[in-house]
């Protein structure tokens, strides 16, 4: 990927005042573009399949209908393995964030706290890292 082209981005989350809250947050970024939207894991999953943009990373909920965000990252790793996947969630719990992980995710973070490390996750998972929200590092480290 050279200087110049976009890093293409996949939102799921079955609320939509979410994606968008989200899209409106990347958009401040000429670097990141959101090239689609999904409500739930199955409609995730039917987009990446019809996608014609080759997207380099979904950011994803949990708690979604039809399929939840942790089966959509697991699968999402075994048929594409080269998308990155970023849980923004509500849950705070540890077991979640070892699921997530164990599920393929790359990094995990929770909406109380996107607005200050949205762009970091995005950025160290661009890198090639992983990360985690500091909230959920304070309380089990």
């Amino acid at each position: 990927m050279s200087a110049g082209d976009s890093y293409h981005i996949v939102l799921a989350d079955d609320h939509t005042l979410v994606r968008q809250g989200v899209r409106k947050i990347l958009e401040g970024r000429c670097d990141l573009e959101v090239v689609g939207e999904a409500c739930d894991g199955l409609d995730l999953l039917n987009f990446l399949k019809m996608c014609q943009l080759s997207p380099h990373m979904v950011i994803l909920d949990i708690s979604m209908p039809n399929l939840s965000g942790l089966e959509a990252t697991r699968q999402i790793k075994e048929m594409y393995p080269g998308i990155k996947v970023l849980v923004l969630t509500m849950h705070k719990n540890k077991e979640y964030v070892d699921y997530a992980i164990t599920a393929g995710a790359d990094g995990y973070v929770l909406k109380e706290d996107a607005d200050r490390v949205l762009f970091s996750a995005i950025d160290s998972i661009r890198m090639g890292g992983q990360f985690v929200s500091p909230i959920l590092l304070e309380k089990t480290g």
